[in-house]
C-alpha cells in the first residue's frame, strides 16, 4: 500500500460541473454498506502479495499514473513552448563576439580597377539580427495559443478516457470476485449433492445419478477455477493501469454487488445530449483547432500586404553579424588605431509569392484547412450525441436486466436450498417408495444456481460500466470523481443473501 500511497498526491476539489439544472442529472455518489447478494463470500487470495483498493483511490491514480495520461501532458508543455516562441518573433537575435578579417592579393575597386592590396581588421563588440514577416509575429502567436487550447482539451479527454478505462477494469475485478464467491458456493451445493446421491444409491437412486452428480461437480469445480483465474486476470489489468506492483492480487474494499449510481436514471437523453455537447473537452479541441485554421486562413489573405521587416548588423565581412563595437586595421598583419563603429541596415520589404499567384494558393489552401477543420467539429458533435445515445440505452437496459437477475438469484438460492432439503425425503405411491426430489433435480438446480449467480454480476458490472461510460459521454472532469465517491468507512462483513447493496441517490 506504501507504493499506491506515494502515487496518490493532493488533488483540487471537484470541478463545478453544472450548467442550468446540471445537478438534477448528476446524483452525489456515497457507496453504501448494505447487504450483498453475494452467495458466499469470494476466497481469500492464495497469492503472497494482496493490495486493498477502492474505487476512490483507483479513480485518483488514473489522473496521474498512466503513461497516455503523462503523454498528454508533455504534449501541452510542448506546445505552450511553441506558443511562447511565436510571441517573441519580435525580438531580434543578439550576437556578441570577436571579428578579424585578412586580406592578400588582388581585389577590384570601386573603378573596376584590379589592384594588390594586404590588410586586416578586426572588431569586437555586439550585433542585432532580426528577418521576420510582420503577419508572422502578429498571427503566429494567436494560431499558437489555439494549439495550446486543443491540447489542454485533449490532456482532459485523455485523463477522462483513463478515469473510464480504470472504472471499467475496476468493475470488471468485482464482476470477478463476485462470480468467483457464486461459483464456489455452487461448488459446495454440488459436493453436498454428490454426497447424499452416493448414499440413495442403494435403491431409491440408479447409480446413473451419482455419475451425474460427479460429473456436475467436476464442473463446477472447474468454473471456479476459471472464475479465480478470470479474477487473477482483472487484476492484472487494473495493476497495469493504474501502474502498480503486477505480482500484488488487488482486493476491492467494497463488496462485488455495490451498484454504483452516477448519472439519475430518470435523465432523457435530450436533456443529456446538450449537456456532452457543453462539456465534452473532445469538443473544445476541436474547436481551438477550427479557431487556429481560421487565424492562419487570415494570415495568408493579408500577407501580401503587410511587409517583411530585416535588421542586420554590416560593420564585419563578409555579411556582417556585429554592428557595434570597437573596430580597427591597418596594412598587412597590423591591426591598430581602434575605434568606435556603428552600421546597421533596416529593410522594409513586400513580398509577392510567385507574382502573388502563390499568395493567392496558399490561402486557398488555408481556407481548404479551415473547412475541414470545421467539418472534423461537425463529425465530432455527431460522434459524442451517438456515444451519449448508445450509453444511456446500455445504462437503462443494465438496471433492467440488475432488476430481473436479483429477484432471480434469490429464487435459485432459495431453489436449491429447498431441493437439498427434498432430496433425502421420501413418499409411499401404493407399494412404490419414491424421493421427493430426486438427485437430477438438485443437480438442475445447482446449474441454474451457477447461471442466476454469473447473470447477476454480470448486471451489476454491466449497470456500473454503463454509468461511468455515460459520464465519461458527458464530459464530465474525472478529476470530480474521487472526490464523489466516497470508500466505505468500514469493510462489510460476510453476510448471507441475498439484497443489493446501492449507492444513494
Amino acid at each position: 500500500m506504501t507504493r499506491m500511497a506515494r502515487r496518490v498526491k493532493g488533488r483540487p476539489g471537484p470541478t463545478a460541473l453544472g450548467v442550468g439544472g446540471m445537478r438534477t442529472w448528476l446524483a452525489v455518489v456515497v457507496l453504501g454498506q448494505g447487504v450483498g447478494v453475494a452467495l458466499a463470500q469470494p476466497p481469500e487470495p492464495s497469492a503472497t502479495r494482496t493490495q486493498p483498493i477502492n474505487l476512490a483511490t483507483a479513480l485518483q491514480l488514473a489522473g496521474a499514473s498512466p503513461i497516455d495520461v503523462q503523454i498528454a501532458a508533455r504534449q501541452v508543455e510542448l506546445s505552450a513552448k511553441a506558443y511562447d516562441r511565436a510571441r517573441l518573433l519580435w525580438l531580434p537575435n543578439v550576437v556578441t563576439g570577436v571579428d578579424y578579417f585578412h586580406h592578400e592579393g588582388l581585389q577590384q575597386n570601386f573603378a573596376g580597377e584590379l589592384v594588390s592590396s594586404s590588410r586586416s581588421s578586426a572588431m569586437v563588440g555586439v550585433g542585432p539580427n532580426v528577418v521576420f514577416g510582420v503577419t508572422d509575429a502578429i498571427y503566429s502567436p494567436l494560431a499558437a495559443r489555439q494549439d495550446v487550447r486543443a491540447r489542454r482539451a485533449a490532456l482532459q479527454a485523455t485523463t477522462n478516457d483513463a478515469a473510464f478505462a480504470v472504472a471499467d477494469a475496476y468493475f470488471t475485478l468485482q464482476q470477478a470476485r463476485g462470480e468467483l464467491g457464486g461459483a464456489a458456493f455452487a461448488t459446495k451445493q454440488a459436493e453436498e449433492v454428490s454426497r447424499r446421491a452416493e448414499k440413495l444409491v442403494a435403491g431409491l437412486a440408479p447409480p446413473l445419478e451419482a455419475n451425474r452428480a460427479r460429473v456436475e461437480l467436476a464442473r463446477r469445480r472447474q468454473a471456479e477455477l476459471v472464475a479465480t483465474e478470470r479474477r487473477a486476470v482483472a487484476s492484472a489489468e487494473l495493476c497495469r493501469l493504474l501502474r502498480l506492483d503486477a505480482g500484488a492480487l488487488l482486493e476491492p474494499v467494497e463488496r462485488p454487488e455495490l451498484v454504483v449510481t452516477v448519472i439519475d436514471g430518470t435523465a432523457t437523453v435530450d436533456a443529456l445530449i446538450p449537456v456532452a455537447l457543453t462539456f465534452r473537452p473532445e469538443l473544445a479541441g476541436q474547436q481551438a483547432v477550427v479557431q487556429a485554421a481560421l487565424v492562419r486562413l487570415k494570415q495568408e489573405k493579408i500577407r501580401p500586404l503587410v511587409p517583411s521587416i530585416a535588421l542586420r548588423s554590416v560593420s564585419t565581412n563578409p555579411s556582417g553579424s556585429i554592428g557595434y563595437g570597437a573596430f580597427g586595421g591597418g596594412r598587412g598583419g597590423n591591426v591598430g588605431d581602434f575605434g568606435n563603429r556603428f552600421d546597421v541596415d533596416v529593410q522594409v520589404m513586400w513580398e509577392f509569392q510567385q507574382l502573388g499567384f502563390g499568395n493567392r494558393i496558399r490561402a486557398g489552401e488555408r481556407k481548404v484547412e479551415y473547412e475541414i477543420a470545421t467539418l472534423e467539429l461537425f463529425r465530432a458533435q455527431d460522434r459524442v450525441a451517438a456515444e451519449v445515445s448508445t450509453a444511456h440505452a446500455q445504462a437503462r437496459a443494465a438496471a433492467d436486466r440488475l432488476a430481473l437477475a436479483e429477484p432471480a438469484l434469490r429464487d435459485a438460492v432459495e431453489l436449491v436450498a429447498k431441493s437439498l432439503e427434498g432430496l433425502g425425503q421420501t413418499r409411499r405411491a401404493g407399494e412404490l417408495v419414491t424421493l421427493v426430489v430426486r438427485p437430477q433435480e438438485v443437480v438442475a438446480a445447482v446449474q441454474l444456481l451457477a447461471q442466476a449467480n454469473a447473470d447477476f454480476y454480470a448486471a451489476v458490472g454491466d449497470a456500473n460500466r454503463a454509468q461511468f461510460r455515460l459520464y465519461r459521454a458527458l464530459g464530465h472532469p474525472a478529476g470530480a470523481l474521487p472526490a464523489a465517491v466516497a470508500p466505505p468507512a468500514v469493510t462489510p462483513a460476510p453476510v448471507p443473501p441475498p439484497a443489493v447493496a446501492r449507492t444513494a441517490n
